[in-house]
């Protein structure tokens, strides 16, 4: 971007509005606002950016203004907010339901003040915005200069970038979103209601069980008042809804009435409208199949050291693999604690990054050696040298000094993991023709 630009986020300290202040503070000057102003102060120290607990002062000075509202308070926002927008600025929202937002910052926005409605195809647990898709929903001829600018800066962030209007943006996410969300809050609510133990189903299940149920708990475990907002405020949804619950009972009633051929037709003409048949077979293969890839890794690493990343928690372990069956692997902390992990949610950390997180979490062990070398000896190449050495973390010279002809006492500080390893380090030094002093 040329310059950097004032961004003012109404709504910013939770979900999509923090995450935004959080990763977009190092492209614009942030402000974020919010109803409850202890809080909003709180997070706006956390994110180091500004705050104010009146959203038409924080407008004033603003080039971009991104409401970050529920679905349910977005066009009473737009109407309070979008009428002091200064001119040359742009009003864009963040709401999953584009058609009554579009018409609201269209209705409210000033003279001069353009808009652009956009919907990030994300949710606030992403680590960043790069590779995640963007829908921008302009309004003709309401986004003359901002929207050659937004789109710049998110193609310079690696986002895809789609654009299309407000309507079939709508009608497109009553199935991605909508229908999508209502099949599998419908599943959970039908194992509810038929009494099933989820826990014991899943040592019956198949891969593809597995991965349905993981992809149903990790909707309804969110919240489930945008999951409402959703459905009831696309209108599109209630047809998707209908048709799903229209479909249902006639899939059911071929099978209750014994029509195999028209059950196994519906089937087949359902598999031909779906595209990317092979693609899709891949990508599941490799879904169901990552699973059994990490327990494999896992189980080649029993009896050796191995660091985890819980996904669930981001709790680091660093220990020994003691077990792993289909579903689990124990790790064993400090030669006492036992850890159990689900290996869905475990990470397998590299040997670099075990490293590191071992260097800031663990105690370490600090030595003192001095070493007779000859005076040819090349202080940058010992140091590197020295470096190599498996157990050393840390090392620096300290001190040289002439040891009589051709001969230099080399004194180094090093850091070990463990005070056995100070045996390992010196035997080293001895086999390379130092001699220890």
């Amino acid at each position: 971007m040329v310059s950097r630009y004032n961004m003012t986020i109404i709504g910013g300290t939770r979900g999509l509005g923090k995450w935004m202040a959080e990763h977009l503070n190092k492209d614009f000057n942030i402000t974020i606002t919010s109803r409850n102003k202890e809080t909003g102060l709180n997070i706006a120290q956390e994110l180091d950016v500004e705050y104010s607990d009146n959203n038409i002062e924080s407008v004033k000075e603003a080039d971009i203004i991104i409401f970050s509202v529920p679905i349910d308070h977005m066009v009473e926002t737009i109407k309070e907010v979008a009428p002091h927008a200064p001119v040359g600025s742009v009003l864009m929202d963040v709401c999953s339901v584009k058609t009554d937002a579009a018409e609201a910052l269209s209705k409210y926005a000033p003279e001069g003040v353009e808009i652009l409605p956009c919907h990030p195809m994300f949710g606030p647990r992403v680590p960043t915005i790069e590779r995640q898709i963007i829908v921008l929903t302009p309004v003709e001829n309401k986004s003359d200069k901002w929207l050659s600018i937004i789109k710049d800066y998110l193609t310079e962030s690696e986002c895809e970038i789609i654009i299309t209007t407000p309507q079939e943006h709508d009608k497109y996410m009553s199935i991605v979103q909508g229908l999508t969300h209502f099949s599998f809050i419908t599943l959970a609510s039908t194992i509810r209601k038929l009494n099933i133990n989820v826990k014991k189903s899943r040592s019956f299940s198949s891969p593809v069980y597995r991965l349905m149920l993981d992809m149903v708990s990790r909707v309804v475990y969110q919240n489930p008042y945008l999951y409402y907002s959703i459905q009831k405020n696309n209108k599109e949804t209630a047809y998707a809804r209908n048709a799903l619950i229209k479909e249902s009972v006639y899939l059911s009633k071929l099978i209750e009435d014994g029509f195999e051929e028209d059950f196994v037709k519906n089937i087949v003409e359902s598999a031909d409208h779906m595209d990317e048949r092979e693609e899709a077979l891949i990508r599941s293969d490799r879904a169901i199949g990552m699973l059994s890839q990490k327990a494999n890794i896992l189980t080649k690493l029993i009896g050796k050291e191995a660091g985890l990343k819980d996904s669930y928690s981001e709790k680091t372990y660093v220990g020994i693999i003691k077990k792993v069956t289909s579903k689990s692997v124990i790790l064993e902390i400090d030669n006492q604690e036992e850890i159990e992990l689900k290996i869905s949610n475990a990470d397998i950390l590299s040997q670099k990054e075990v490293f590191e997180w071992k260097k800031n979490n663990r105690h370490l062990e600090h030595f003192h050696l001095t070493v007779r070398l000859p005076s040819s000896a090349n202080e940058k190449y010992l140091i590197k040298m020295l470096e190599n050495i498996d157990p050393i973390i840390d090392v620096e010279i300290s001190a040289i000094e002439e040891a009589g002809s051709s001969l230099r006492d080399f004194s180094f500080n090093y850091t070990t993991f463990n005070k056995e390893d100070k045996d390992y380090v010196e035997e080293y030094v001895k086999g390379i023709g130092g001699k220890i002093i």
